[in-house]
Parts: C-alpha cells; sequence; structure tokens
C-alpha cells in the first residue's frame, strides 16, 4: 500500500486517470459526509453511495474509514495549498506569513467543527494506512511553509514545522475534549508561530 500519493491502490497496483477520479469522489464524499454529521457519518457503504462507485471499490482505496479520513486530511490540505497559490500569505515579514496561513488553516477547521473531530479520530488509529496519510500531510505542510521561511537553513524549517504540527494536535485535542473554545486553536498556533521565530527576522 502506498498512500504517499494517490497513483496507487491499496494493492499497491496503478491507477488509471479514471480510477484516480473516482477515488477522489470518494474521499470528497467522506469530507461531505464528516462535515455533515462527524465520524460516526462516515460509513463506508453510505460513502459508496454518495460517491456513486460499488463498496468494493471503496475498498480498493481505503483499507478501512480511518484510512479514507486521513486521506481526507491531505485532500483538505490540498484545497489550502490550492487557496495559498490564488491568494498568497499576507503580512510585511515571514513571521506575519507564516501566521497568516496558520490563522486561514484553523478559521477552515473552525467553519468544520464536525469534520475536525472526525480527522481527529481517525488520525490517532493505529491503521497503517493513516501513518503514511499523516505523512503526506506534514510534506504538504512543510511545502506551504518552505517559501515564507525560505532563508532558514532547511533542518530549523523541519523543526518549526514539527513543533507547530505537535501544538496544532494539542490545541485540536484541546478543543475536541472540551478543554479550550475552537478559536484557541489559531491562538495557540500564532503564539507557537511567534515564539520559534522571535529573533529570526
Amino acid at each position: 500500500m502506498n498512500d504517499s500519493g494517490t497513483t496507487t491502490a491499496v494493492d499497491g497496483k496503478p491507477m488509471t486517470a479514471k480510477a484516480l477520479l473516482r477515488r477522489q469522489r470518494i474521499v470528497e464524499a467522506a469530507i461531505d459526509l464528516g462535515t455533515e454529521g462527524g465520524y460516526e457519518a462516515v460509513h463506508m457503504r453510505v460513502v459508496a453511495e454518495r460517491a456513486g462507485v460499488a463498496l468494493a471499490t471503496v475498498y480498493r482505496y481505503f483499507e478501512s474509514k480511518d484510512h479514507l479520513l486521513s486521506a481526507a486530511v491531505s485532500e483538505w490540505t490540498s484545497q489550502l495549498q490550492s487557496r495559498l497559490d490564488r491568494a498568497p500569505a499576507r503580512g510585511d515579514t515571514p513571521i506575519e506569513r507564516l501566521v497568516d496561513v496558520l490563522r486561514r488553516a484553523s478559521r477552515a477547521i473552525e467553519r468544520r467543527p464536525q469534520f475536525a473531530a472526525a480527522l481527529i479520530r481517525a488520525l490517532h488509529s493505529p491503521d497503517p494506512g493513516v501513518a503514511s496519510g499523516a505523512a503526506k500531510v506534514g510534506q504538504q505542510i512543510r511545502a506551504m511553509a518552505t517559501p515564507i521561511l525560505a532563508d532558514l537553513p532547511a533542518e530549523d524549517v523541519d523543526g518549526i514545522v514539527a513543533v507547530l504540527g505537535h501544538v496544532w494536535d494539542s490545541s485540536i485535542m484541546g478543543w475536541a475534549n472540551g478543554r479550550a473554545p475552537i478559536s484557541s486553536i489559531g491562538d495557540e498556533l500564532e503564539n507557537a508561530a511567534r515564539l520559534l521565530l522571535a529573533g529570526r527576522y
């Protein structure tokens, strides 16, 4: 299995262009269902019906619901990347531009709280497909941060992205467990970014 990209199915076989489109419909159906009803609403059979494919087709691309939802995280991150391409990060300094990106990401979560809760459950699953999907998300986040922090050493960028990922995970879990409002996710990310980059710019 290879979920670091979207060119192979669960059995490792390459997918045709039509198969990739079917896979995309499946992921979008999972996002819609998760947005509407959270984790419990994402049933593989319902996903298949919503995507207009056979249930066996869903399992050809995804071993489990958690595997599918981890791919949905990657799709959500890709959408954020596309929005950044159309409307680049704003700010006079790298710190301000990075904060702008983080704030956009947190607002996207705030707009889809049930979907966010579904992703939390999926990303903490031991399913091996989830691990590879989460790794892809990390690569996507690094790709968004690298142009902003282009004058820093690559290993520093890796470290900053890793710490921000931990802060994201902790803050979103705090919200999911009722310990903080959902708006605190963006606040925590901004505070972490400013502390990590203090004195660098």
